[in-house]
């Protein structure tokens, strides 16, 4: 069984919520981030978009992969950045690793997240799992 749920409310800071639990749900998740850049004002830069775009499903891959099978993304718009928040059910803290050019591949996504990021956090939850929040820059591009 595979669900995804998304809001967008209408209320300021631009919000969206994003929750799945199949690979399905990953595609949901990308389209979903598009469509928030696209309400923000001011207009987002490309290169912020993409970066977006990318962080979400890199970050909810893993959580579908690593962290228990499901997720919920949040995405806020704050005046200098977006917050990308995705939880999941797994207390397993994400690890930097060699990239693995063999096997099945992986180790790129963590490394790649926190060049994106102004910075990256992970929080225990109370509940049980974790969240993981990435914080990209609106308006400065970072080299």
């Amino acid at each position: 069984m595979s669900s995804t749920t998304i809001s967008m409310p209408s209320t300021r800071p631009v919000v969206a919520v994003v929750r799945g639990d199949s690979a399905a749900g990953v595609s949901q998740a990308r389209q979903a981030a598009r469509a928030f850049t696209d309400r923000l004002t001011p207009a987002s830069r490309p290169d912020m978009a993409d970066a977006l775009v990318l962080v979400v499903s890199e970050l909810v891959t893993n959580a579908l992969r690593h962290g228990g099978g499901s997720f919920s993304v949040r995405l806020t718009a704050h005046p200098d950045a977006v917050e990308v928040a995705v939880d999941d059910v797994s207390p397993r803290m994400p690890r930097l690793r060699a990239p693995d050019l063999t096997d099945d591949g992986g180790g790129f996504g963590w490394p790649m997240i926190n060049r994106l990021a102004r910075t990256t956090a992970i929080t225990r939850r109370r509940a049980g799992g974790k969240t993981v929040t990435a914080f990209l820059p609106r308006s400065q591009h970072r080299s």
